[in-house]
């Protein structure tokens, strides 16, 4: 296993659309690995390919306080998503900035797991939350997308300083 580089934001390559996995072979498994490795060394609670510039369609996550209940989706698709709700969110791609964002309270998502079994999920609360915000990754989207744009302003602004002061 290994730890890869998680690429931060405003990073071009996170703009990059995800491609369909073709099959759950060896080497998607030893990604899966060190994704989620990876994740929790970093630590968050979710991470997708696209942020260690992997453009595949995988996305691990593990909500759980015991950090022992690995997810793993592969190929995801929203069926469905009901209702509204506001959450804070943060990133491991925009380190150290927490926003509110308001996404559909609900999904119903279909994907593939680790050993290529396709499962469905019906999430709502912080699953929910994080399922929408790991699948915008493999779109090409970061969370900072559904702020205002004067928030963004003020992030990027804040990034340009952060760079300036370490450079």
């Amino acid at each position: 296993m290994a730890l890869l580089q998680i690429l931060e934001y405003p990073d071009p390559r996170l703009r990059k659309v995800a491609s369909p996995v073709a099959a759950v072979t060896p080497e998607i498994q030893k990604l899966v690995r060190d994704l989620a490795e990876t994740m929790y060394a970093a630590p968050g609670i979710g991470l997708a390919a696209t942020q260690v510039d992997v453009h595949k369609r995988v996305i691990v996550m593990d909500l759980s306080e015991t950090r022992d209940e690995l997810r793993v989706f592969i190929n995801p698709e929203i069926l469905e998503v009901g209702g509204e709700a506001e959450a804070e969110e943060g990133c491991l791609s925009v380190p150290g900035y927490y926003d509110k964002v308001t996404r559909p309270a609900t999904a119903r998502v279909r994907a593939l797991n680790q050993r290529g079994e396709r499962f469905n999920v019906d999430a709502d609360g912080l699953l929910a939350v994080c399922i929408q915000h790991e699948m915008d990754h493999l779109m090409g989207k970061v969370f900072v997308d559904h702020l205002s744009p004067l928030k963004r302003a003020r992030l990027s602004a804040r990034l340009r300083k952060k760079q300036r002061l370490a450079g």
